[in-house]
């Protein structure tokens, strides 16, 4: 990790992750966008993993793109890559922070409050789940300086909202609060403490078999794309491999005892 993104991960699996640019309102820079994509890694490769629990650390969970950015490109300033480059599988480095929450093995959940616009929200619509405070502001706000959603956010929010909805907030760049961030489908639910109500999921999340749960996400995330056909298929391939291996004969033990089940190693990579 940099500065910028900082990782704990407790005895039950959960991974707390917080973007660490409080002064600045997490906006995002380049080293936010390494500090993120580091981040993914190292969740990526750790087997205690269960769940992730994703915030912002101060006023705001992500402000988005620094302003001094567009500043670069007013300057003409030029980058040092470029966006059409696939330099992280399917994505570059800035649509590989928010698609890569997606890419996770395991279930994540973003505490969204004070502030989610632009690329801050995109990062945000990468999580599997969005609990948001209800004063809270979201915007698809790229228009506003001449642009379209670039981190994944079209791809993400297209399985979220109905299309004449992503239309007109991408078109507009208005701003919506938690509740109509629900009625809309971008958030999951809205409230007075997101980040409390988001760990209280993850827990709940770390206590079920770990394989069932990561099973159920490749499905899900496979549900986006593939045809129905497709889609049966792997249901079935999935559950044969669940039915009767350590952990789901675990989870049916302890259910039977009335107890908490003690949940082994991880099956092998699918």
């Amino acid at each position: 990790m940099n500065d910028r993104v900082a990782i704990h991960l407790d005895n039950e699996g959960v991974a707390d992750v917080r973007l660490n640019r409080a002064d600045k309102m997490n906006a995002i820079d380049s080293a936010m966008i390494e500090g993120i994509l580091a981040a993914q890694d190292r969740l990526r490769a750790e087997p205690r993993l269960r769940a992730v629990v994703l915030h912002g650390e101060g006023r705001a969970f992500c402000a988005g793109l620094d302003i001094s950015r567009f500043k670069n490109i007013e300057s003409g300033a030029t980058r040092g890559h470029t966006l059409a480059s696939r330099t992280h599988g399917i994505a570059n480095a800035p649509q590989r922070s928010a698609w890569g929450w997606r890419e996770l093995p395991v279930p994540v959940i973003a505490a969204v409050h004070g502030v989610a616009f632009g690329g801050g929200l995109q990062i945000a619509l990468g999580a599997d789940i969005r609990y948001v405070s209800s004063d809270v502001k979201l915007s698809v706000m790229e228009i506003k300086w001449g642009l379209v959603p670039d981190m994944a956010g079209i791809a993400l929010l297209r399985e979220l909202v109905r299309g004449d909805v992503a239309r007109e907030l991408t078109y507009s760049g208005r701003i919506i609060n938690g509740d109509e961030a629900v009625r809309l489908g971008i958030a999951t639910w809205a409230g007075s403490d997101p980040l409390a109500h988001a760990r209280g999921m993850a827990r709940n999340i770390a206590s079920r078999s770990p394989d069932a749960i990561r099973a159920a996400k490749r499905l899900l995330n496979r549900s986006v794309d593939d045809d129905a056909a497709a889609l049966l298929a792997s249901e079935s391939r999935e559950q044969e491999r669940l039915m009767g291996s350590p952990n789901q004969i675990e989870a049916v033990r302890a259910e039977m005892e009335q107890r908490p089940p003690a949940f082994g190693d991880l099956l092998p990579d699918a």
